[in-house]
């Protein structure tokens, strides 16, 4: 491990010197993730990535990209496009990255399944946004936005999200 890594632990995420409360997939940690499961896969996943709403939030890095309106992230297993960033209109099976409420306003993406993605594995891990502490994501790991903003503004493309099996 290296210091620019993000570690979950049960007492939340080590980075930067310090314990960041977090949440996890409703399916807690998986090492065999599958698409719907609302597991966290475990694994060591690699920073590759960062989105962020232009007209919500300052840029938190340097190397972010904005999201904009028709912006989507695949997550039809049977589509070729499948765990793949995506533009409007798409008529499969996708999720909004552009939201009405503030959850993707900043999104740290990982590797998890990506590029080459196995149908079935599960689609995107994100770090983003907590609804609210406790409650359970659908996979990706959750943060209080200040804290998020916070992390954002430290990783680097040498960062690695590290999820060990926590039982």
């Amino acid at each position: 491990m290296s210091v620019d890594d993000l570690v979950l632990t049960r007492r939340g995420l080590r980075f930067a010197g310090r314990y960041w409360p977090c949440t996890i997939g409703r399916g807690r940690v998986e090492a065999d993730k599958r698409e719907g499961d609302g597991a966290t896969p475990a694994g060591v996943h690699r920073i590759v990535g960062m989105l962020y709403r232009p007209d919500r939030i300052a840029r938190p890095a340097d190397w972010a990209l904005p999201i904009w309106p028709g912006d989507l992230w695949s997550d039809d297993p049977a589509h070729e496009d499948y765990n793949l960033m995506v533009r409007a209109p798409y008529p499969h099976s996708h999720e909004k990255l552009r939201r009405a409420d503030p959850l993707y306003d900043l999104v740290i993406l990982t590797d998890w399944n990506w590029p080459y993605a196995m149908r079935g594995r599960g689609s995107a891990i994100f770090l983003h946004r907590w609804r609210r502490a406790g409650y359970p994501t659908e996979g990706c790991i959750a943060f209080r936005p200040d804290h998020l903003r916070r992390i954002a503004a430290r990783i680097t493309y040498a960062s690695r999200l590290i999820v060990p099996p926590l039982d």
